[in-house]
């Protein structure tokens, strides 16, 4: 007896677009569920559903009693299931290659099991209150599936050789300072928020023990040590004549972190408003992506041939 996906595997074979794209939808819905869970918390809709996973004691779905605050907390929970369904479908695509990759296909699952674990965090932090710390955890869990996502992406436009390198070693060392320096920076993010005037709700949310000014200055510090580094491995990437494409991973890096910088410092400014908060969140999403995806540039494993003739992209095919 053949399990449904050992079942759909034998019949179907994606082509190379289609197992990127399925890869990339996870990519795609990682990142809208960060910026939909921060407007929740930017609308203080945080406590919108009183409980969970039921949205009050009585009801699965949001009341007319709990007004706009509850359908904005229940259209979020509606939306994991949207994230969960394009983790599927890279699950059943990276499944149904052949000839199979067990690797790519347990960074497929990761991402299920991150899914999962991460809802009932969210399921915790809403029985808490809106703890602080729970409501970090969640959002740095948030970014560890963003993570997988973005790893399983890149890994389907490569082959399952062992790794091979593309820059020297000390410039791959100073591109994992930078994903060490902007995981802490992302970190340091979360004391802000945690202790700043966003709460997630209307009602007396507990905050983290600390001024939220000392956790924005200190995370000011973190941004300009990831910017410093990030010119450095521009400038290095220049110097040791590196892959056209990892220089242009560093330069798009530069452009999100220039960005990103100038909104946090505005949003600081200007009282913290709430559509730059988003814009924010937003901005650390791609950042990290163009981390990650910085980091997998300085290495390379080649493209198997393919073995299946579906398995051919018809777009190489022509060239």
């Amino acid at each position: 007896m053949l399990n449904p996906l050992a079942s759909i595997a034998r019949r179907w074979t994606p082509s190379p677009r289609t197992l990127r794209r399925a890869a990339l939808s996870a990519v795609v819905m990682s990142v809208l569920i960060i910026v939909t869970g921060g407007a929740v918390r930017l609308t203080g809709s945080g406590l919108g559903c009183d409980t969970w996973p039921k949205c009050t004691d009585d009801s699965l779905f949001a009341t007319p009693e709990q007004g706009l605050h509850g359908a904005i907390e229940f259209g979020n929970r509606l939306l994991t299931y949207v994230l969960s369904a394009a983790v599927g479908w890279s699950i059943v695509a990276v499944r149904s290659v052949k000839p199979r990759r067990r690797g790519l296909t347990r960074l497929a699952w990761f991402q299920f099991w991150i899914v999962l674990s991460n809802a009932v965090l969210g399921g915790i932090t809403v029985w808490m209150g809106l703890n602080p710390w729970t409501v970090a955890g969640h959002f740095l869990a948030a970014n560890a599936l963003l993570t997988v996502a973005v790893v399983t992406w890149h890994r389907t436009g490569e082959g399952d050789a062992a790794p091979r390198p593309r820059v020297p070693r000390p410039v791959r060392r100073l591109s994992w300072a930078i994903v060490i320096a902007s995981g802490l920076l992302i970190a340091l993010g979360t004391t802000v928020t945690g202790a700043g005037k966003h709460a997630g709700d209307s009602s007396d949310v507990p905050r983290m023990p600390w001024d939220w000014t000392n956790a924005a200055h200190l995370h000011a510090i973190a941004a300009w040590v990831v910017c410093a580094l990030a010119i450095a491995m521009w400038l290095v990437l220049r110097a040791v004549d590196a892959p056209d494409d990892t220089r242009a991973r560093a330069r798009d890096l530069l452009v999100v972190l220039l960005t990103q910088g100038g909104i946090g410092y505005v949003q600081y400014f200007t009282g913290v408003p709430e559509v730059l908060v988003s814009a924010h969140m937003l901005g650390s999403s791609l950042m990290w992506i163009a981390v990650v995806r910085l980091a997998l540039s300085m290495r390379e494993r080649p493209l198997d041939t393919p073995a299946i003739p579906a398995q051919a992209d018809p777009e190489l095919a022509k060239a």
